[in-house]
This record gives structure tokens, C-alpha cells and sequence, in this order.
């Protein structure tokens, strides 16, 4: 028995460098597949938002398809960029994805003078979401009910107008420049720290018009004290299926046509194996009723659409945006 032990201990030895040396000839891939650890979730915007009930729903789901937990993280501040620019400089192993709007990942490059981030050049679009419409209102003293009185009222109004953003760049504030500009109206732009002040102030008369979230909106279209005029986009929002598109009232200008998203994406340079079991598991989520329920309920409507759709979708809206970006004269060192 004890000559034989010498010969285990080489047999043993023997197959544990064999082992090892096969280890190490293995591809990243097969050593640990993806993913192998929670996956953290980016949102540049305060908790409670649209766009952060969304990344939540979503997380929930999709950890299911990828069997790793998915963490939310709020990083505000300086319109979406901070927590963009997280992104963007993180490692390309697909543990930190980017869930925000069309502010950060495409309107900003044209109303920022200088950006830490270029989100063509430094991210990976995976996928667009949802598509976010906003309502246009008016203070039920304004003498319209549809898109082509209210610009009628506007113009023979000039310099009597005022309507709100919620911030400078916003398309609130892109928009009404932009009626402002076609109409020759001269309208007055007043811009808030967020929809909520800005709201209350045209419910109070202090302004005449503004185009909001119907998240925000949607409570005082129903109670009577704001009434809407219509919904940007070519789609009626599910929330406000009574409220017709701009677009459909006759008035088919880009800058009312189009609607910004909520988008997901991914460091430059993620591995393929990688972004192909993202989107698996968002078109997975697409499929579960709750996640299409609470994006409805935010305001937006579901798109769930392939990187490759995604990029399509940014291109043709580029241009549009930074046309708005323009009229609007809208800089922001």
C-alpha cells in the first residue's frame, strides 16, 4: 500500500498541471461567462422620475433572463452628463449599462460648448426603450382647442405669449422657440428647475402654454384646470388616448413630429457576446406585461428596438434636433 502512494501523488500532480494548462488555454469567455456578477443599471437623473421607474421595471425582469441581480444607481447633475460620462469612461464588459433620454445621449452634444463625453464616438447604442412624447397645454383661458388655433392665437398675440421649460435646451424650450420663431410670435421663455414649478406657475396664469410629460400633465387635464392641445410624436400616448398628435391635426413640421427616447447604452468597444445577451434579455422584458404597463403609465410608449434599429433611429433624428438646437439659439457653455 505505501508504494503505492508516490504513485498517486504523481498521478494527481500529473492531472492538475494538465488541468491548469487547459485552463489557460481557455478563451475569457468560457473561464467566466457573462454575466458572472451583478450588472449595475446608470440612470443620470434623481430616483422617482420616469426614466427612473423605467430602468427599475426593467432591471427587475431582465435580472431574470441573466440570473445576476441588477442594481439601479441615480447619478444626477448637469442635464444627464455626469452619470453619462460614468458610463461612457467605464471598463466595455457590459457591467455598467446606460438607461437615460435623448438629452445625454444626443440632444447635449449640440447645445454644449465642451462635453467630457462624445456619445457617438464613446458609446455602444443597445437599444431605444421607449419612445417619450410629450402633451403641449394651455391655461383654459387660452381661446384654442386645437394646434392650428392655438398657433393662429400666438401670432396675433405677439409679444403677449409666455410659455415655460424646464430648462434651457429642454424641448419645452425647444419647441416653444420654435412656434415662437415660425409664428413671428415673440413669445417670452421662462425656464424652472423641473416640470413641477413650471406647472403650477401655468395653472396659476403666470404663463399661457408649455409642453410637459404627461406624467405631469395628465392629473390637471382631467380635473379641467389645464387643457391639452396635443401630444408630439405620430402616436396618442396610452395615457391620453383622447389627446390627438400634433402631427394628425394637420401641422407635420419635424420639430412637432418627432419625440425623444429613453435609450439604453454601453461603453465602446463591449464584446459582442455581450451586447447580444443585453438585448436578448430586453426583448425577453418586452415580452412581460408589467414592464409595457409601467412604461405606458410613465408617459412613453414601448419600443424595445435592436442596437442596429437603434442607430437607424438616432441618425434620421440627429439632424432635427440640432436644427431645434439652432433655431432656438440654444447655448450652454
Amino acid at each position: 500500500m505505501d508504494k503505492l502512494h508516490p504513485n498517486r501523488r504523481q498521478w494527481m500532480a500529473t492531472a492538475a498541471a494538465a488541468a491548469g494548462t487547459s485552463l489557460v488555454g481557455l478563451p475569457a469567455w468560457a473561464k467566466s461567462a457573462y454575466p458572472n456578477k451583478p450588472i449595475r443599471f446608470i440612470v443620470p437623473f434623481n430616483p422617482g422620475g420616469a426614466t427612473d421607474i423605467v430602468a427599475r421595471v426593467l432591471a427587475e425582469a431582465m435580472s431574470k433572463r441573466l440570473g445576476q441581480p441588477i442594481v439601479v444607481e441615480n447619478k444626477a447633475g448637469a442635464a444627464g452628463m455626469l452619470g453619462t460620462d460614468q458610463v461612457a469612461k467605464s471598463a466595455p464588459d457590459g457591467y455598467n449599462v446606460l438607461l437615460s433620454l435623448s438629452t445625454s445621449l444626443l440632444i447635449n452634444q449640440y447645445l454644449y460648448t465642451k462635453m467630457a463625453y462624445n456619445p457617438q464616438k464613446d458609446l455602444l447604442l443597445l437599444s431605444e426603450l421607449a419612445s417619450a412624447p410629450v402633451s403641449l397645454v394651455v391655461h383654459p383661458s387660452v381661446p384654442a382647442n386645437t394646434m392650428p388655433e392655438l398657433l393662429a392665437w400666438v401670432k396675433a398675440n405677439k409679444g403677449k405669449v409666455s410659455y415655460g421649460s424646464w430648462g434651457v435646451g429642454s424641448y419645452a424650450h425647444l419647441g416653444g422657440a420654435y412656434m415662437s420663431k415660425t409664428m413671428n410670435a415673440d413669445m417670452s421663455h421662462v425656464a424652472y428647475r423641473g416640470e413641477a414649478p413650471m406647472i403650477q406657475e401655468l395653472i396659476g396664469g403666470q404663463l399661457q402654454l408649455c409642453f410637459s410629460s404627461a406624467q405631469n400633465t395628465k392629473p390637471f387635464i382631467d380635473n379641467g384646470r389645464l387643457k391639452a392641445i396635443g401630444v408630439t410624436g405620430k402616436a396618442r400616448m396610452s395615457v391620453l388616448p383622447n389627446v390627438p398628435t400634433i402631427y394628425e391635426q394637420g401641422v407635420t413640421d419635424d420639430a412637432y413630429a418627432i419625440a425623444g427616447f429613453v435609450g439604453m447604452a454601453l461603453p465602446a468597444g463591449t464584446p459582442q457576446a455581450v451586447v447580444d445577451a443585453l438585448s436578448a434579455a430586453i426583448q425577453h422584458a418586452a415580452q412581460d406585461p408589467k414592464v409595457k404597463e409601467r412604461i405606458d403609465g410613465a408617459g412613453f410608449l414601448p419600443v424595445f428596438s435592436s442596437p442596429d434599429a437603434f442607430s437607424k433611429t438616432y441618425a434620421q433624428a440627429a439632424p432635427v434636433w440640432k436644427a431645434l438646437v439652432e433655431l432656438a439659439e440654444a447655448k450652454v457653455d
